[in-house]
Protein backbone atom coordinates (compact mmCIF):
# COMPACT_ATOMS: atom_id res chain seq x y z
CA UNK A 1 0.00 0.00 0.00
CA UNK A 2 1.38 3.63 -0.92
CA UNK A 3 1.27 6.25 1.57
CA UNK A 4 -0.84 8.86 0.66
CA UNK A 5 -0.36 12.55 1.48
CA UNK A 6 -3.45 12.40 3.86
CA UNK A 7 -1.71 9.46 5.24
CA UNK A 8 1.78 11.29 5.75
CA UNK A 9 -0.40 14.31 7.91
CA UNK A 10 -2.17 11.71 9.98
CA UNK A 11 0.79 9.96 10.79
CA UNK A 12 2.78 13.56 11.71
CA UNK A 13 -0.13 14.01 14.02
CA UNK A 14 0.85 10.62 15.58
CA UNK A 15 4.50 11.88 16.94
CA UNK A 16 5.28 12.63 20.36
CA UNK A 17 3.66 15.81 21.99
CA UNK A 18 1.09 16.19 18.88
CA UNK A 19 -2.08 14.75 20.38
CA UNK A 20 -0.63 12.27 23.29
CA UNK A 21 2.82 13.13 25.03
CA UNK A 22 3.95 9.42 24.22
CA UNK A 23 2.05 9.69 20.40
CA UNK A 24 0.80 6.52 18.84
CA UNK A 25 3.76 5.05 17.03
CA UNK A 26 6.49 3.89 19.30
CA UNK A 27 9.56 2.94 17.88
CA UNK A 28 8.04 1.77 14.36
CA UNK A 29 9.93 3.22 11.78
CA UNK A 30 7.49 2.49 8.89
CA UNK A 31 5.13 4.80 7.21
CA UNK A 32 1.78 4.48 8.65
CA UNK A 33 0.14 2.53 5.26
CA UNK A 34 2.58 -0.67 6.04
CA UNK A 35 1.47 -0.45 9.71
CA UNK A 36 -2.07 -0.37 8.64
CA UNK A 37 -1.25 -3.31 6.07
CA UNK A 38 0.45 -5.36 8.39
CA UNK A 39 -2.30 -5.19 10.90
CA UNK A 40 -5.03 -6.29 8.51
CA UNK A 41 -3.33 -9.13 7.16
CA UNK A 42 -2.37 -10.03 10.86
CA UNK A 43 -6.33 -9.79 11.42
CA UNK A 44 -7.04 -11.62 8.01
CA UNK A 45 -5.02 -14.57 8.80
CA UNK A 46 -6.81 -14.62 12.65
CA UNK A 47 -10.01 -15.12 10.29
CA UNK A 48 -11.46 -11.50 12.27
CA UNK A 49 -12.60 -8.15 11.31
CA UNK A 50 -12.04 -5.17 13.20
CA UNK A 51 -15.21 -4.51 14.01
CA UNK A 52 -15.53 -7.97 15.56
CA UNK A 53 -12.05 -7.32 17.71
CA UNK A 54 -13.85 -3.82 18.67
CA UNK A 55 -17.30 -5.30 19.19
CA UNK A 56 -15.68 -7.86 21.95
CA UNK A 57 -13.82 -4.96 23.41
CA UNK A 58 -16.68 -2.81 23.87
CA UNK A 59 -18.61 -5.90 25.19
CA UNK A 60 -16.06 -6.13 27.69
CA UNK A 61 -15.87 -2.84 29.25
CA UNK A 62 -19.39 -2.44 29.68
CA UNK A 63 -19.43 -5.39 32.10
CA UNK A 64 -16.29 -3.67 33.59
CA UNK A 65 -18.00 -0.75 33.76
CA UNK A 66 -20.48 -1.28 36.64
CA UNK A 67 -17.52 -1.77 39.23
CA UNK A 68 -16.74 1.91 38.96
CA UNK A 69 -13.28 1.63 39.06
CA UNK A 70 -12.55 -1.82 40.74
CA UNK A 71 -12.63 -5.00 39.20
CA UNK A 72 -15.61 -7.11 38.44
CA UNK A 73 -15.94 -10.56 38.21
CA UNK A 74 -17.25 -11.41 33.95
CA UNK A 75 -18.18 -14.55 33.48
CA UNK A 76 -16.89 -16.99 32.30
CA UNK A 77 -13.18 -16.18 34.04
CA UNK A 78 -12.15 -12.47 33.15
CA UNK A 79 -11.73 -9.71 35.63
CA UNK A 80 -12.70 -6.50 34.07
CA UNK A 81 -11.34 -2.55 35.51
CA UNK A 82 -12.40 0.57 33.99
CA UNK A 83 -10.96 3.16 35.11
CA UNK A 84 -11.76 6.76 33.86
CA UNK A 85 -9.54 10.30 34.01
CA UNK A 86 -10.27 13.49 33.24
CA UNK A 87 -10.09 15.08 29.91
CA UNK A 88 -10.82 13.25 26.35
CA UNK A 89 -8.54 12.78 23.11
CA UNK A 90 -9.14 13.69 19.36
CA UNK A 91 -8.79 10.51 17.00
CA UNK A 92 -5.54 10.91 14.52
CA UNK A 93 -7.47 10.22 11.72
CA UNK A 94 -9.36 13.18 12.28
CA UNK A 95 -12.35 11.59 12.76
CA UNK A 96 -15.32 14.25 14.30
CA UNK A 97 -15.95 13.97 18.36
CA UNK A 98 -13.47 13.16 21.09
CA UNK A 99 -13.09 10.11 23.33
CA UNK A 100 -12.89 9.66 27.27
CA UNK A 101 -9.86 9.28 28.78
CA UNK A 102 -11.22 5.61 29.61
CA UNK A 103 -8.12 2.60 30.64
CA UNK A 104 -9.79 -0.89 30.47
CA UNK A 105 -7.89 -3.56 31.93
CA UNK A 106 -9.25 -6.84 31.14
CA UNK A 107 -7.18 -9.99 32.89
CA UNK A 108 -8.11 -13.70 32.10
CA UNK A 109 -8.16 -16.19 34.37
CA UNK A 110 -7.88 -19.00 32.44
CA UNK A 111 -5.03 -18.24 30.09
CA UNK A 112 -3.25 -15.89 32.77
CA UNK A 113 -2.83 -13.16 30.31
CA UNK A 114 -3.88 -9.75 30.35
CA UNK A 115 -4.65 -6.38 27.80
CA UNK A 116 -5.09 -2.75 28.71
CA UNK A 117 -6.88 -0.83 26.27
CA UNK A 118 -8.80 2.90 25.98
CA UNK A 119 -11.77 4.16 24.89
CA UNK A 120 -9.74 5.65 21.70
CA UNK A 121 -7.83 2.18 20.85
CA UNK A 122 -11.37 0.72 20.80
CA UNK A 123 -12.05 3.91 18.28
CA UNK A 124 -9.09 3.07 15.87
CA UNK A 125 -9.35 -0.53 15.38
CA UNK A 126 -12.76 -0.34 14.64
CA UNK A 127 -13.26 2.42 12.18
CA UNK A 128 -9.36 2.65 11.18
CA UNK A 129 -8.21 -0.94 11.85
CA UNK A 130 -5.01 0.68 13.83
CA UNK A 131 -3.40 -0.81 16.84
CA UNK A 132 -0.75 1.51 17.01
CA UNK A 133 2.92 1.14 16.00
CA UNK A 134 5.71 -1.12 17.23
CA UNK A 135 6.56 -0.23 20.85
CA UNK A 136 3.88 2.17 21.62
CA UNK A 137 2.50 2.34 25.07
CA UNK A 138 -1.06 1.34 23.87
CA UNK A 139 0.20 -0.54 21.30
CA UNK A 140 -2.41 -3.84 20.81
CA UNK A 141 -1.10 -6.71 19.03
CA UNK A 142 -4.53 -8.42 16.90
CA UNK A 143 -2.78 -12.00 18.52
CA UNK A 144 -2.71 -11.03 21.62
CA UNK A 145 -6.74 -9.88 21.64
CA UNK A 146 -7.72 -12.39 20.07
CA UNK A 147 -6.12 -14.70 22.60
CA UNK A 148 -6.75 -12.91 26.00
CA UNK A 149 -10.38 -11.74 24.79
CA UNK A 150 -11.21 -15.44 23.53
CA UNK A 151 -12.77 -13.94 20.58
CA UNK A 152 -13.78 -16.75 17.98
CA UNK A 153 -12.89 -16.29 14.46
CA UNK A 154 -15.86 -15.40 12.16
CA UNK A 155 -14.55 -18.25 9.28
Amino acid sequence: MKQSAALSRIQADMTPGVITAGGFLGSDPRPLAEILADDEARVSRLGLTHAGIATRMRALRAAGARGLGEAVAVPPHFEVRVDGVRGKLPCPFSHKGLYAKVNIAVRNRRRGTEVAYTDLGIHLIEAHGFYEGRDSQFRLDPETLAETLEIESSD
